[in-house]
């Protein structure tokens, strides 16, 4: 008897130290309740509020991983770089999802999963304000970074080679924020990631690349260091395993980052100037034709730009007019009698854009089926089909816009629009026309959502107690 009442002790301990150990391991607490906490920042890249829902590139990457475990998502987003740390320390998150660059510091402290985008560290600067060549002519100037960035540790290795080189690095402050201020004037010099950079350039036509500092990186989400992560560590292998072999990842990349690429300053200058000048005076009948036909406004307002540049009375030498710039034919079909009528056009133009995106295969996923239904509404949907076909017989995938896209340049040569039922088109044309409304789509997108963006709270460093203030400034 008294060797069963031991081993039954025995057993209980075991339970009891197994339990702990599960509750000290980061999955198992996401399992057990069912949600998968995420902290990131708010911005174009990371996290923001579109028309009640959830958007950027991070929300939708964690998104699938969250469905990927069979758990809800919950985002916790911050102000700064610093705060993610803190939550992950303090295990209110199990993951940092928000355009981080592993340093050599934080890595002491923290895991981080697999890299998933490569990115440079671009000095950035507005044009007629400062200019500067190489390191030496930030000396004496106005610079400021992230707090807690990869940006502010390689600073601090050039600083000592340059001891005279200084910033500043106040707390909460996000990439818009340093944008702004450069924008303004208030500071000559900032330093961002290339893909904040490529998400944000057009907003900020103006700016331009300096040049680059440090070493080539890449991007990953860093653990919580509070739980043991070794199962969540092989699961976040798993799933970019995955969704690097199916393509999603770069699917998603191309989303997000693809139609900025492309798109020059002047483009983004002239189009923030339309904004401003022209878009007032159509903006509430876009909106009411967009609600008439249950489209987004600023997609119908981004589309009717790239037609006419917001001008009714737009004629094309092939002889297409209007504000969305039809056909005599297209005209006709959906009702349309007068074509300079702005009103007219525009309810003419979304109701056959209507028509074409429900024309797309079922099997095409948003958003690249919207993307479809644009190149369609430019070269034509038997154009467009033959560009999926070419896509196929290549080895792409034909449900995919990143996929097509390379191949519809292809139309232009005999060799291969010989073989197609449409014969030749402008393909390349098609790819610029769809990349350009993307674009003024995110702008105005931004635009919106910026309008009721909570600052973040400023720090006054004069009103900081002495034993503080130095913490909120480089040395």
């Amino acid at each position: 008897m008294r060797f069963k009442h031991l081993y039954q002790h025995l057993l209980l301990i075991s339970a009891l130290l197994l339990g702990a150990c599960q509750e000290q391991d980061s999955l198992s607490i996401i399992e057990k309740e069912g949600t998968l906490k995420v902290t990131t920042r708010n911005g174009p890249t990371t996290y923001y509020e579109n028309r009640g829902a959830g958007t950027g590139f991070e929300f939708v990457l964690a998104q699938m991983f969250a469905d990927y475990l069979d758990v809800e998502l919950e985002i916790i987003p911050v102000y700064g770089i610093e705060d993610l740390f803190v939550h992950l320390e303090k295990g209110r998150a199990q993951l940092a999802a928000a355009s981080l660059t592993p340093s050599p510091e934080r890595s002491q402290h923290f895991d981080y999963g697999p890299t998933y985008m490569k990115v440079r560290q671009f000095v950035i600067y507005r044009r007629g304000i400062a200019f500067a060549a190489s390191i030496e002519d930030l000396i004496g100037r106005k610079v400021q970074v992230m707090q807690g960035s990869t940006q502010e540790e390689t600073l601090r290795e050039l600083q000592k080679e340059h001891p005279e080189l200084s910033w500043e690095a106040p707390p909460k402050l996000e990439t818009t924020d340093l944008l702004e201020m450069l924008e303004d004037g208030e500071i000559e010099f900032t330093v961002l990631d290339s893909n904040e950079y490529l998400a944000n350039k057009g907003f900020y036509p103006q700016h331009r690349v300096a040049f680059s500092i440090g070493e080539p990186s890449a991007l990953a989400w860093a653990l919580t260091n509070k739980y043991d992560n070794t199962r969540l560590q092989k699961k976040l292998d798993a799933f970019f395993e995955k969704i690097r072999e199916s393509g999603e990842l770069a699917s998603l990349v191309e989303r997000f980052y693809g139609h900025n690429e492309a798109n020059t300053q002047i483009n983004s200058q002239t189009f923030v100037e339309a904004v401003e000048s022209k878009l007032p005076d159509y903006k509430d009948l876009i909106e009411t034709v967009a609600l008439e036909y249950e489209i987004d406004w600023r997609l119908l307002a981004a589309i009717s730009y790239q037609e006419s540049y917001w001008n009714p009375r737009a004629v094309s030498p092939t002889g297409v007019k209007g504000m969305m710039m039809l056909t005599r034919r297209t005209a006709k079909e959906m009702g349309v009698t007068q074509r300079f009528d702005a009103r007219q056009s525009l309810r003419g133009g979304a109701r056959y854009f209507k028509k074409i995106h429900q024309l797309q295969d079922d099997d095409v996923p948003e958003p690249d089926r919207t993307w479809f239904a644009l190149a369609s509404y430019n070269i034509g949907r038997g154009h467009l089909e033959d560009a999926r076909t070419l896509t196929k017989q290549q080895g792409g995938n034909p449900k995919l816009w990143k996929d097509v896209k390379e191949r519809l340049p292809l139309l232009r040569q005999r060799k291969y629009y010989s073989k197609t039922r449409y014969g030749f088109a402008r393909g390349d044309e098609a790819v610029h026309y769809v990349q350009n409304i993307r674009h003024y789509y995110s702008l105005l997108t931004w635009t919106e959502i910026s309008k009721v963006r909570v600052p973040p709270p400023k720090v006054v460093q004069d009103l900081l107690p002495p034993e503080v203030a130095p913490f909120y400034k480089a040395l």
